[in-house]
């Protein structure tokens, strides 16, 4: 006779530096910023020391609208990790922002099924004390395509 014992797994966290510090705390409130250069006005996600386009070190930071179109996704049904081993299946997802930079995420509160490429998604916000990463987005099928 087998009987599975249930591990109870802390989820990895965020791993913050002086460039993603930010970043962070701003997803701690279900904001979304992302870095646009002041020289050559191109955004980036993921935060850096200087612009991914031109190289400046001239960087600002915005708040995006929080919304983007499904550049590519999968369906995850087995977790690279143990913690996430009860989500299963959620839906990994590269969502390309309206402001121009595409942001991994997961796209949730729907049937992993009816995600597709193009989807209009939006930032769902995030809730205090949640396990679940803060910067997460859902289907908005009212949102104009960009």
């Amino acid at each position: 006779m087998t009987t599975t014992v249930a591990r109870t797994v802390p989820r990895p966290g965020p791993v913050t530096t002086t460039v993603t510090e930010p970043y962070w705390k701003c997803a701690a409130d279900s904001e979304l910023w992302i870095q646009q250069c002041e020289d050559c006005r191109r955004c980036q996600h993921y935060p850096a020391g200087m612009c991914r386009s031109c190289w400046s070190e001239n960087l600002d930071w915005i708040r995006a609208a929080g919304t983007g179109t499904v550049w590519t996704f999968t369906v995850v049904s087995k977790p690279g990790h143990p913690a996430w081993e009860q989500d299963t299946p959620y839906v990994l997802a590269l969502v390309e922002l309206d402001e121009g930079p595409r942001m991994m995420t997961n796209i949730i509160d729907c049937d992993p099924a009816t995600v597709h490429v193009g989807q209009r998604v939006q930032l769902t916000p995030h809730t205090p004390g949640s396990e679940q990463p803060p910067l997460q987005f859902h289907p908005h099928n009212s949102l104009p395509r960009s």
